[in-house]
Order: C-alpha cells, then structure tokens, then sequence
C-alpha cells in the first residue's frame, strides 16, 4: 500500500514538472499573424536578462502580413495613473548615453522625425513592464514620465492621433519619438518608415488646446525668422532674410549649436561651412526673452540626408547636432 501511495505521488509531480507554462495569446481580433512556424507573440521568457542580440525571435522589425483596420481602435484618453514603477529612473543610460526623465510632461511640446515598432517587439516588455501590443496606440519615448499621454501630429499631412507612452526609446540619432504599428498607420508614418511630427503632451482632466498642429500642412506662410547664410570665404556674413514665398510645408535643419554672443555663432558656423556640408547659416531667435543664434545646416532634402550629415559631423568633431523642424 505505501509503496503504490509512493509510486502515484512520483507521477502526480512528474506531471505538474512538465507542465509548460505560458502567457495567453492576443483575442483572435489583435492576435498577429505567423512567419512560417514561428509565433509572433513573444514566449515568457525573462528577456529584460538577455542581451538585444538574443532577447528577440527576429532579427529585422516588420508588420503583420495582413493590413489592420486602424479607424477601428479606440485611441487612449488620458486618466490619472501613478507612475509606473520601472522605467522612471533618472539618470539612465543606454549605448553609452545618459538620458534624464522629465518630473513631469506638463507643457512639453516639440518637434522632431518619428519611427515606428511592430512585430519584433509584440508581446515583449516595455520598459514600463507591460507587454508591448502593436494593435494599441502608444509610444516610446526617451524623456517624457511613464506612463504620459501625447497628441502626435505627421507635419506632412495634418493627421494625429492620441498615444500613451509606455516604454523607452527611440536610442537612434535624430529620433523623437517610437511610434506603435497602429499610431503610425493612423497618421501616414507607416509604411514609409519615418515622419516629421510634433509631439504634445496632455495632462488628465485638461482639455486640449483649441488650435493644434493638425492643420499645419494648411497654414499660409509663417513669417520667417531673420538668417545670416555663411560662406567658406566669408568674413563677415551679411544678414539676409529667407524667401517669403516659402511654403508652410515642414523643413529639415540639423542644428549645431545656439549661442548668446554673434562672433561665437560665426566661428562655429564657418568651421561647419568649411567642411562643405551644404547651406549654413545663423538664425536670430527669442528663448524667453533672450536673443539668441542658432547655427543650423539646412533645409535638408529628407530623413536619410539627416542621419548622414549628424555622422559627417561627428566624424569631423564638429559635435552632436539635433533636428531641428520649422
């Protein structure tokens, strides 16, 4: 008798040893599609533990194979939540940078290129310890709090939609914002890769301001701040004032550096004009009050222009530009 009692107690444990256990897939309405036999969910897995290289079952990012119906997601309200318990340290650092988060998003607003994240990411981890869902509307972002709530609006077409940013990113140079799948669907990012936007936070319980960047792409022309172009050669820069005729559409600047004194502006703005990157010049703006030169490098014809010519300056140790968009 104790002997049977002993054998049917091995294999009740060697039963609850094999058990496998597993996260629950996605509603059959959000659950993504398969390459070949591989699951597009991610496994559980402690994958925050894994180095990039190994953490993902695939090497590229893509999309699901059939096209989502984005009109029919519910875009996020932003509610009262208590920030979440990862993903707020400050200072933190990744790839050898130090990034610090904002105490709060109250009047953040500003511009910069977007990218987007899918189906390598799906079902894995945020930084906020949430499973990431390509089918949501939320974000990544380096400096906001998690969790915040942003309108995001594509300057190209006037479109937007409203995010909650849950995880951190994008560490790419001359990128804002990550955007899921579906947001970068919503306003057109997707499928080209990447879109010049304006990111602007919302606050719980406040409404929105009534005049926002969706209707850009329909403005007339904006008055233009006043420039001083730079030649290799030159002196001293005799100020002109850009084309009036110019469009409301967004352009593309790297920015090098702003400074409070002219002669500073016009040596960093010949060592750049030097190198025969393409159009420098020093453009006079107020900051609260203060007059400043930003020198700026510009209008570049696209995305990729930019991320070539932030490496050319790095190379010749004209340091670390941002985009700017005007």
């Amino acid at each position: 008798m104790k002997r049977a009692l002993l054998l049917l107690a091995i294999a009740l444990l060697a039963g609850c040893g094999g058990r496998k256990s597993h996260r629950p897939e996605p509603p059959a309405a959000q659950r993504p599609t398969q390459t070949g036999n591989t699951p597009q969910y991610a496994p559980d897995l402690p994958e925050t533990r894994l180095s990039q290289a190994e953490r993902y079952r695939q090497a590229q990012d893509d999309g699901p194979r059939e096209a989502v119906d984005v009109s029919r997601i519910e875009e996020p309200e932003p509610r009262n939540e208590p920030p979440s318990r990862y993903g707020n340290r400050t200072p933190y650092s990744v790839l050898g940078r130090s990034y610090e988060v904002l105490p709060t998003a109250r009047g953040y607003v500003e511009r910069g290129i977007s990218s987007w994240y899918g189906n390598k990411f799906h079902g894995y981890m945020t930084s906020s310890f949430e499973p990431y869902d390509m089918y949501k509307f939320t974000a990544a972002h380096k400096s906001l709090p998690l969790p915040s709530w942003a309108r995001v609006t594509n300057l190209e077409n006037g479109k937007s939609v409203v995010v909650r940013i849950n995880d951190r990113g994008p560490f790419h140079d001359n990128r804002l914002i990550d955007l899921s799948y579906a947001a970068a669907v919503k306003i057109g990012v997707w499928p080209k890769g990447t879109g010049l936007v304006e990111v602007r936070a919302l606050m719980p319980g406040e409404a929105e301001p009534e005049q926002r960047t969706a209707t850009i792409a329909k403005t007339p022309p904006r008055p233009q701040p006043k420039t001083t172009p730079v030649s290799p050669r030159a002196t001293a820069p005799a100020t002109a004032v850009a084309d009036a005729n110019a469009t409301a559409q967004p352009r593309i600047y790297l920015q090098i550096g702003a400074f409070g004194e002219q002669a500073n502006a016009d040596r960093a703005a010949q060592r750049v004009a030097a190198a025969r990157l393409g159009d420098v010049r020093v453009v006079e703006a107020s900051v609260n009050g203060r007059s400043v030169r930003r020198v700026r490098l510009g209008p570049l014809r696209d995305v990729d222009e930019a991320d070539r010519l932030t490496q050319a300056l790095r190379r010749l140790g004209l340091g670390e530009a941002r985009v700017a968009i005007d």
